[in-house]
């Protein structure tokens, strides 16, 4: 570890809680070989008050949550929004409920680059910004500060994010807010930014223009289990089957993932965030009436608050009671971190040396 490090690289998340809480700005952020965003003391400005070490949720582990947890297979009533969502469309109700209670939502959104940035909207018609999955490590940036802000004007506040980032969050407020609601995810791994910029400067070079939209999970073609990934230009679209898009590929075979992804210190069932969603993968297994192919979201209530909002927004749609170990059959991610690609470095040196044609070429026939 380097004397201006926060904490060790390979353990560093990059959810910026040192940054937002440092009272002299004497924390910069920088982008490693990888295009992670890695936290840097600036010794002349820094008074050494050690905030940035006691936010870290890596360094000081928050309590484990004691709630009984409740777990539902639920899918939203309205099934335009299921098809606009990446699963069973429940974000949408979470988010419409504090709205409606004229709070703010936060969450991940691109940005007019296509790049991964959080951000907060206060109006329904701007939930579908923040619909959908998106495969590439979101910037905090100073939302954390915002949410703070918001949250002292007594107002409701939703954020919501990867289970790094809500107890990056929770370790830079430094106490509990009745008005605030976390909403993480079951996260596989957070890939590259710097890949993402890459990528989308080769699809430029083959069409001519950057791609307008990007839809990850696109479901209303071959279905939920099948999604596609989905370019738009401003003439065609291109839509691949998440097995075969290059990009997806990459990322579901761990090669372009944050280093802590591969030991990641929040893999686990008792969750600090309020409620957690995923797919519902396997959940034909289980409850197959329930599967019309336009998706279903796992929905684990984790403390009294979630239920609170669980019961608030029910009426909207249809649900069974299930099993906690039901969904991580085949959602291992939420207790087990992704396996080390022994690709990974070579593939970060070649990144900086090859055209992405090229890399793609020599790395293609691993995945």
């Amino acid at each position: 570890m380097k004397k201006n490090d926060v904490i060790e690289r390979n353990k560093c998340t990059g959810c910026m809680a040192c940054k937002n809480i440092c009272p002299k700005n004497a924390i910069t952020i920088y982008e490693e070989q990888d295009g992670f965003k890695y936290p840097k003391i600036d010794e002349e400005k820094c008074i050494k008050c050690g905030l940035c070490k006691k936010v870290c949720p890596v360094i000081n582990k928050l309590s484990e949550n004691q709630y009984k947890i409740s777990v539902y297979a639920s899918i939203n009533k309205e099934k335009d929004i299921r098809l606009k969502s990446s699963s069973g469309g429940i974000f949408t109700l979470i988010a419409k409920y504090i709205i409606d209670n004229k709070g703010v939502v936060f969450g991940a959104k691109f940005n007019e680059k296509l790049e991964v940035i959080h951000d907060y909207i206060e109006k329904e018609e701007d939930i579908e910004l923040f619909r959908r999955s998106k495969y590439v490590q979101s910037n905090i940036g100073d939302t954390y500060k915002k949410a703070k802000e918001i949250l002292m004007q007594g107002r409701k506040v939703l954020f919501t994010g990867t289970p790094c980032q809500i107890e990056g969050l929770l370790g830079y407020l430094g106490r509990e807010y009745e008005n605030l609601y976390t909403q993480d995810i079951i996260c596989h791994g957070v890939p590259s930014p710097k890949v993402w910029r890459k990528y989308i400067e080769y699809k430029k070079k083959e069409k001519g223009e950057y791609p307008l939209e990007v839809n990850f999970r696109r479901k209303d073609i071959l279905g939920w289990s099948n999604f596609q990934v989905n370019y738009k230009y401003s003439k065609l679209e291109e839509n691949f089957h998440h097995d075969e898009d290059i990009y997806m590929k990459l990322f579901l075979n761990n090669l372009d993932l944050r280093e802590s992804c591969y030991n990641c210190s929040f893999k686990k069932k008792n969750r600090k965030s309020d409620i957690t969603i995923a797919d519902f993968w396997g959940i034909n297994n289980f409850l197959p009436k329930l599967n019309d192919e336009l998706g279903v979201s796992a929905v684990i209530i984790n403390t009294k608050k979630g239920q609170e909002i669980f019961e608030n927004i029910k009426k909207y749609m249809k649900y069974e009671k299930t099993d906690l170990n039901n969904v991580i059959l085949d959602n291992s991610c939420m207790i087990e971190s992704v396996k080390y690609n022994e690709r990974r470095k070579d593939f970060f040196e070649k990144l900086e040396k090859l055209e992405f044609g090229e890399l793609i070429k020599e790395f293609e026939k691993y995945l």
